[in-house]
């Protein structure tokens, strides 16, 4: 059924003349992309709380997915099914196995934090938010990337994760004492992953002497998403001991601050993460990579924002 769904859709798709394809293309850029920009703005200007709260959710997500493809080691529908041609430009960034689905459980979690802190002050923000969701994993059918279980569970995962974010937020805060067990909990999953994903077996099949896929190659990107997590967990332990800054609020010099700030994340997420791939190589490169900008943004770039724009 979900590859006569994924047929259903290619069918849509080339009898529209790809009317549609380039605004899927854009959703799904969007939800692989910058979209993270958004909450550390939130942490940064308007709600320190809340957009820790999208940052904490996003690290579990990417913890969980990397985790959770290299498990269930799940083949592309193409390869399940020859019938499948997905879009050509989608499938630039779509190898390796398929679920859960990437690029849901990388916005889900963005999404899903914006629309439950957005639900009393801007009700039309979390509709909207719910609207992305959906078409962000209907995107991911539509370009033949993905089947729907893919989608449903990265969903559905995600979603969890803004919960667990939550709560764990929430623990730390009502019992301060238990903190630094929670964070020890987490580096320690963090280890039992590494050592998890390179004893486990992986398939190893071929077709006209090609590996169909390389768990090596997927392995490395599992790497920076044990990363991220950690980054996490070791930027929040610094910043909640030694920075505790303030949201700068939404004035003329926080906005600035933080716009500054936004493009330093984009220029070491890119930039400075392409040389680190090239030095490190792409397992351990990927891992402090995905670990550094999460924690210049937690806390490196609140440093900055406490010592010039800091307010009581």
């Amino acid at each position: 059924m979900d590859i006569e769904y994924l047929l259903w859709l290619q069918g849509l798709r080339e009898a529209g003349g790809n009317f549609f394809t380039p605004f899927m293309q854009l959703v799904s850029d969007i939800a692989a992309g910058e979209l993270m920009l958004v909450p550390l703005f939130v942490y940064w200007c308007m709600s320190k709380r809340s957009g820790l709260m999208i940052i904490i959710s996003f690290g579990i997500s990417k913890f969980i997915n990397g985790v959770a493809k290299l498990t269930v080691c799940s083949y592309r529908p193409w390869i399940r099914d020859a019938r499948i041609i997905p879009d050509s430009y989608a499938l630039k960034s779509a190898g390796g196995y398929s679920f859960p689905s990437g690029h849901t459980m990388d916005s889900a979690p963005v999404y899903g934090g914006l629309a439950v802190i957005a639900r009393k002050k801007a009700v039309w923000v979390s509709w909207l938010c719910g609207v992305m969701i959906v078409l962000t994993a209907l995107s991911r059918n539509y370009l033949g990337v993905h089947t729907p279980q893919d989608v449903a569970a990265g969903t559905l995962l995600a979603l969890l994760s803004v919960y667990f974010g939550a709560k764990v937020l929430s623990y730390i805060e009502a019992k301060p004492e238990r903190e630094n067990f929670v964070y020890l909990a987490g580096l320690v999953l963090c280890v039992l992953a590494l050592v998890y994903i390179n004893v486990k077996p992986y398939p190893m099949d071929y077709v006209d002497g090609k590996l169909l896929v390389d768990p090596v190659s997927m392995a490395k990107h599992t790497y920076g998403n044990i990363g991220s997590f950690a980054g996490v967990i070791a930027a929040m332990f610094l910043e909640r001991r030694y920075v505790r800054f303030t949201e700068t609020g939404l004035n003329l010099k926080g906005v600035v601050l933080a716009v500054i700030g936004l493009a330093i994340y984009e220029f070491l997420r890119v930039n400075v993460g392409g040389e680190l791939l090239k030095v490190l190589g792409g397992s351990w490169g990927r891992f402090v990579r995905n670990f550094s900008v999460i924690f210049f943004a937690v806390t490196v770039w609140p440093v900055v924002l406490k010592v010039f724009a800091g307010r009581e």
